[in-house]
């Protein structure tokens, strides 16, 4: 797989996902707050692998250099 994510919009994705990891952990009990921890997951996980399989669909490369 090839990189499709980075720069500004892995920090982004770092800082939405670890806000939706953290509200959905505080909100655990409710509905909300697990569909906020999986999304979390999600976002976070793209950023730290840095690929992203709708970036990948639609063509996208924010790494840019390459």
């Amino acid at each position: 797989m090839d990189k499709n994510v980075g720069g500004f919009d892995r920090t982004l994705r770092m800082l939405v996902g670890a806000t939706l990891l953290l509200f959905g952990y505080r909100n655990r009990d409710r509905t909300i707050g697990t569909l906020a921890f999986v999304a979390g997951s999600d976002v976070f996980a793209t950023a730290v692998i840095q690929w992203c399989p709708m970036n990948a669909l639609f063509g996208i490369d924010t790494c840019g250099g390459r």
